[in-house]
């Protein structure tokens, strides 16, 4: 396989380039062409199209198409198209197009002694390190691999200030909506702040503000109690001032208001019809004990709703029962009946009185 042969023919060429001191002359010869026995199966023309090129171009566009070629597969680079395949094809290609190039130019006899060197010198040792980047001596693509890293972090960091220039954007489209709201409430506010401070300053410039009671002296600004934030203590008073009462009061006090009409309402219902019942109206009592249960039902919701906003737990309340309340309008009704019975037996008992009070007078003078 190909790498099993690039990886032999790099480790004996490493040692016969270290080595090479120690070898005779008779002997370099024939090694160089040991060691160069490994050739790409790539053909010519093959080779330009995998490197992107036509025939008769430049050496400065092959190496530029092979650069190119190389960050792009190279296995270690950090492009999404990393492939080792396709990168050892890209290899082969560069160096058929290389020997293509060299042979075309030994025309030139000022780089005879240059094509000479490249003919012996071993083409591998060029992509042992480095990532495979540049060409020449060791030194010269050592300095070729680090412009090669400076442009790679370069455009990395060209992506990565792109990308979030992206994402910033993105996001301020969807919150441009919410900061031109935000920016009429703020206008709005501060034209209403602006109004009323003018209205302040023309007042006391026409001397409003000048017969004041307590003009002169110090304000109430702390309660009895050190404990309060005078802040706090103020806005309360100011309320309280105006009439504002919590959620809490305003609640309770509606509950207490509706119990007390359905109360009222089933004694009077219970009035209505009379006693002792008879069948029909046995019926509509009942329709009415249905409704009134109806009606503790809903109010038990409020009693919920008010126990979840009072801020003390002693002021919470209990729901109110159905049959409790029934029996106690019951008690009412008949309470109601015997004050009713007994101010109908006193004004009886009025005009009898009345009806034979000048007999009893007459028998007093009498017996006086």
């Amino acid at each position: 396989p190909q790498w099993l042969c690039a990886m032999l023919s790099s480790n004996m060429g490493h040692h016969f380039m270290v080595q090479g001191a120690m070898i005779p002359r008779k002997l370099k010869p024939f090694l160089c062409r040991v060691f160069s026995s490994y050739k790409p199966k790539n053909d010519v023309k093959d080779s330009y199209k995998i490197l992107e090129l036509e025939e008769g171009c430049s050496l400065d566009d092959v190496r530029n198409s092979y650069r190119n070629l190389a960050k792009k597969y190279h296995p270690d680079s950090s492009s999404g198209m990393a492939d080792s395949k396709a990168f050892i094809r890209v290899e082969e290609a560069y160096r058929v197009v290389l020997s293509d190039l060299t042979g075309k130019q030994k025309s030139d006899p000022g780089e005879e002694e240059e094509d000479q060197f490249k003919s012996k010198s071993l083409q591998h040792r060029h992509y042992l390190s480095f990532e495979g980047v540049g060409i020449g001596t060791p030194s010269q693509r050592e300095k070729q691999y680090m412009q090669f890293r400076v442009d790679r972090a370069t455009e990395q960091v060209l992506e990565y200030r792109q990308q979030r220039l992206e994402s910033r954007y993105a996001s301020s489209d969807l919150s441009r909506a919410k900061d031109v709201r935000q920016s009429k409430k703020v206008k709005i506010t501060q034209a209403v702040e602006r109004l009323v401070e003018d209205l302040i300053q023309e007042s006391m410039a026409k001397g409003d503000f000048d017969n004041l009671s307590g003009k002169g002296k110090p304000l109430q600004k702390f309660s009895d109690s050190p404990h309060i934030d005078p802040m706090t203590h103020n806005l309360n008073r100011i309320l309280i001032d105006n009439g504002y009462q919590p959620e809490w009061i305003l609640l309770q006090k509606e509950i207490r208001e509706t119990i007390e009409r359905l109360r009222k309402s089933i004694v009077a219902s219970r009035r209505k019809l009379g006693e002792p019942m008879t069948l029909p109206e046995q019926k509509q009592w009942s329709r009415i004990c249905e409704q009134f249960a109806e009606d503790i039902r809903k109010l038990n919701k409020r009693v919920d709703n008010f126990n979840l906003v009072v801020p003390i737990l002693s002021r919470q309340m209990v729901h109110f029962s159905t049959d409790k309340e029934i029996i106690r309008a019951r008690k009412s009704y008949e309470a109601v009946m015997e004050e009713v019975s007994d101010s109908d037996m006193k004004e009886n008992e009025g005009e009898e009185g009345k009806r034979f009070g000048w007999k009893s007078s007459l028998l007093k003078w009498l017996n006086l």
